[in-house]
């Protein structure tokens, strides 16, 4: 039940906000570790981490410190002169991706625009693909944010109603899970992408596991051959990991579950350890080599303060064993999800700390069990009508994933 002092506040964000997203009704003030609190001093399980940007956990010490500290010294510069922090970050981030350069930038979304430039300048002056007529396939279900160029792509009409007229040079190809195969390499969709590729083909674009359609993992093996088929036609595989990739999964990066490398990475969310927004694009030096100065840039990309933070969310991911604690507590959570043998349930999915609970045609959808949590304890949000999704920062503990398995199992048997 809501307070004055929630209702207040909420009316307030109604009435001068944009009505661009539609939150659960809580109003939320503070966050430690794993949980949050509203203004009323309810406490809350965040089993959601601001769509993977939290997982180091809420306010972790090490990350406040190193803010305050860098604060002291210096905040942001430009990329006009360089600073002292930038260096270390970019030779930290390099290192754990097996890639050569990164461009740092600020969102998700103007990490996979910078992929998009450096693809179309590979394909003209390393391919010699003929100007203007470079294209980039890209999957069905896919998101890769909301700017103009990002969502001429997408498979979702909501997401483009009336923002035309839209960019061209993108194709749409079947994702792994999307087709009709019932075992085996994925066939269909390897065809797909297969008889989209041309002459003027750049890249591919995919997600290892997309989110936003569901936590939708493809089959085993179905990376590896869009690896092989990349390096047949030569064309650039890009992988986007800004929700998948820092641990989500279980491993550094969800590509690595296939042994494959890209040629190009996006990253972001919890890089920037859930207290700054931090991006970056890192890929192969002969993809990289095309920027020139002049060509691409960013005035607060890889300024001293986000150098500093992405840093230490890189190391503390390892120091914390955060990596092996999604790997583990996930293999409990995707089965505590799995023993609950109702009706509403129709699949559980996922990898590591990062789960979709796909609802079956109900009276109820995704949403309305979202609001029953919440009731509960348990904050998360849905994505389309009926997947629920579960992942919590990485270093929550076994115990809160237990109880919040019990409250997620009265909710749903109260369905």
């Amino acid at each position: 039940m809501l307070d004055d002092i929630q209702k207040n506040q909420i009316k307030k964000e109604s009435i001068f906000g944009a009505k661009n997203y539609k939150p659960l009704p809580v109003v939320l003030e503070r966050g430690q570790g794993e949980f949050l609190w509203d203004i009323s001093g309810n406490k809350y399980l965040d089993m959601m981490s601001a769509y993977s940007a939290v997982s180091h956990g809420h306010s972790h010490p090490e990350l406040v410190k190193t803010v305050i500290e860098q604060v002291k010294k210096l905040s942001v510069v430009s990329r006009a002169f360089y600073s002292r922090t930038l260096g270390d970050f970019l030779e930290h981030l390099v290192s754990i991706t097996g890639l050569d350069v990164a461009l740092p930038m600020n969102t998700g979304a103007e990490a996979v625009e910078t992929a998009i430039k450096a693809a179309r300048k590979w394909a003209y002056l390393n391919k010699g693909v003929k100007q203007n007529q470079a294209e980039i396939i890209v999957v069905d279900g896919n998101f890769h944010g909301r700017t103009t160029t990002i969502i001429s792509f997408s498979s979702d009409d909501s997401y483009k109603r009336d923002f035309g007229p839209l960019t061209p040079g993108f194709v749409q190809a079947k994702y792994c899970n999307s087709c009709s195969c019932s075992e085996g390499k994925c066939i269909e969709s390897l065809e797909s992408i297969s008889n989209l590729i041309n002459e003027n083909t750049a890249a591919i674009l995919i997600e290892p596991i997309q989110g936003e359609a569901g936590i939708i993992v493809p089959r085993e093996g179905w990376l590896k051959e869009v690896r092989k088929l990349c390096d047949k036609e030569n064309i650039l595989l890009l992988v986007d990991e800004i929700q998948s990739g820092l641990g989500r999964t279980g491993s550094m990066f969800a590509f690595q579950h296939e042994n494959i490398l890209p040629d190009g990475l996006i990253v972001g969310k919890a890089l920037g350890g859930g207290i700054l927004p931090v991006s970056a694009f890192i890929a192969k030096q002969e993809v990289m080599d095309n920027f020139i100065p002049g060509t691409h840039g960013s005035t607060f990309g890889g300024n001293p303060l986000a150098a500093a933070v992405g840093k230490r969310a890189l190391e503390l991911l390892v120091e914390e064993n955060l990596i092996e604690n999604s790997k583990i507590l996930g293999e409990e959570l995707k089965l505590g999800l799995e023993s609950m043998e109702y009706d509403l349930i129709k699949e559980v999915r996922g990898k590591g700390l990062w789960i979709g609970v796909e609802l079956n045609n109900s009276s109820k959808t995704a949403n309305d069990l979202c609001m029953d949590l919440l009731n509960e304890g348990v904050l998360t949000k849905e994505t389309h009508d009926n997947v629920i999704r579960f992942a919590p920062p990485l270093m929550i503990s076994r115990s809160n994933i237990e109880w919040a398995l019990e409250k997620i199992d009265k909710t749903i048997k109260r369905f």
